[in-house]
């Protein structure tokens, strides 16, 4: 019984690391950019948009199409760099968890 109040110790542990790892995820911000940064989108950690840019010299009536996808391309840049964010995040907070070899947070 000795060892599984360890691992009950350890699931403790796991859990309350989980709850800084979420936190800290939630409190991301990153910005993607297109165009050469004439269309901005900042995302948040859940993967929500927070904010955006365009430049003026895009809103003209016959550069719409150019501008639509300057936003899908400013949103995928952002979701990408929330991406790899939320990964360095992961692997510093995870860093010296007793996990075996494979397994990946959160579960």
């Amino acid at each position: 019984m000795k060892d599984f109040s360890e691992l009950m110790k350890q699931a403790q542990g796991l859990q309350a690391k989980m709850q800084d790892i979420q936190e800290k995820i939630a409190a991301i911000e990153v910005e993607g950019a297109a165009g050469g940064g004439m269309v901005k989108l900042t995302l948040n950690g859940k993967g929500y948009a927070r904010a955006a840019s365009v430049d003026p010299a895009l809103l003209k009536e016959d550069e719409a199409e150019v501008l639509e996808d300057l936003i899908v391309a400013a949103l995928n840049d952002a979701k990408a760099r929330l991406e790899e964010r939320v990964q360095e995040e992961m692997k510093a907070l995870t860093a010296g968890l007793p996990l075996p070899p494979g397994m990946k947070l959160p579960f």
